[in-house]
């Protein structure tokens, strides 16, 4: 088990919600945590205009790739936050789950992403103040 704490962020493609969470993790956390994203139904790529609201604020995520949820990477999270994936999210007993309830920036442009980019920072940096120490 690793010394830091993973963190799992799940939606339906995993090429908006999740993608935007998972790199505002990265970029406030830095290495102090393990960030993992998904989709219970993948798209082929990340939302472009998903791309662009967080390019804005200096955080590119145009490499990122929609993966599919898989059961092992669930289990193995500590912290498995859910954005709308519905009954495909596995649930395990002794995990700390967490449902952002937030719209969905797909088919949206850019000006209708950037409130649900900045939310998810907001939720994010709640999240980061929460987990438990890595000393």
């Amino acid at each position: 088990m690793s010394d830091k704490p993973s963190v799992l962020f799940v939606c339906v493609h995993n090429a908006g919600r999740s993608q935007m969470a998972a790199g505002w993790l990265r970029h406030l956390a830095g290495d102090a945590v393990e960030v993992r994203s998904a989709g219970s139904a993948p798209a082929e790529t990340v939302n472009p205009a998903v791309v662009q609201a967080m390019r804005e604020v200096g955080i590119d995520i145009a490499d990122q790739t929609p993966r599919i949820l898989e059961y092992a990477t669930a289990e193995s999270s500590d912290i498995i936050v859910t954005m709308g994936c519905g009954d495909a999210c596995p649930v395990f007993p002794g995990k700390r789950y967490e449902d952002w309830k937030l719209d969905d920036p797909a088919g949206r442009g850019v000006d209708a992403v950037r409130p649900i980019r900045d939310e998810i920072r907001a939720r994010v940096q709640r999240l980061i103040a929460d987990l438990p120490s890595t000393t």
